[in-house]
């Protein structure tokens, strides 16, 4: 049993569209940067935004999920985080902290036909697994 949780949950817009790249052994790796913004008061009384882009990967995400991994677009990431280093092409050791995805759920919203709209079907998660926007919990 486990003593400690390495658990990550972030609401924010795509900063570009998700690149895949596959291994010797076909293992898909799609990553991609997520937009986080956080507001507080300044001391001058205006309101500050404040933004931290995030770094996520995942592994084996289906062609569906792959193809709304688009610039701008709002969704639901929730992973671990995990951090790494490598030598680069210059013999610079570099650090990176990454976020891997185990759930990837869209949260824009997509006019069907008539005035209703529906969450795409573009998830890592079943349909019964999808969270109507009232019903997430911030």
């Amino acid at each position: 049993m486990a003593n400690s949780v390495n658990k990550i949950m972030l609401i924010g817009c795509l900063g570009n569209d998700a690149e895949t790249r596959f291994t010797t052994t076909n293992l898909g790796i799609t990553s991609f940067s997520l937009a986080t913004t956080h507001s507080y008061k300044g001391k001058d009384g205006n309101w500050v935004n404040e933004t931290t882009w995030h770094n996520i990967i995942g592994f084996n995400f289906s062609d569906n999920l792959k193809a709304g991994l688009l610039k701008g677009k709002k969704f639901y990431v929730e992973g671990r985080l995990t951090k790494r280093d490598y030598t680069d092409k210059e013999g610079v050791k570099r650090y990176v902290t990454e976020i891997v995805a185990e759930k990837v759920i869209p949260l824009d919203r997509e006019k069907k036909d008539g005035d209703s709209y529906a969450v795409p079907e573009q998830n890592n998660s079943s349909a019964e697994e999808t969270p109507e926007e009232d019903d997430l919990p911030f």
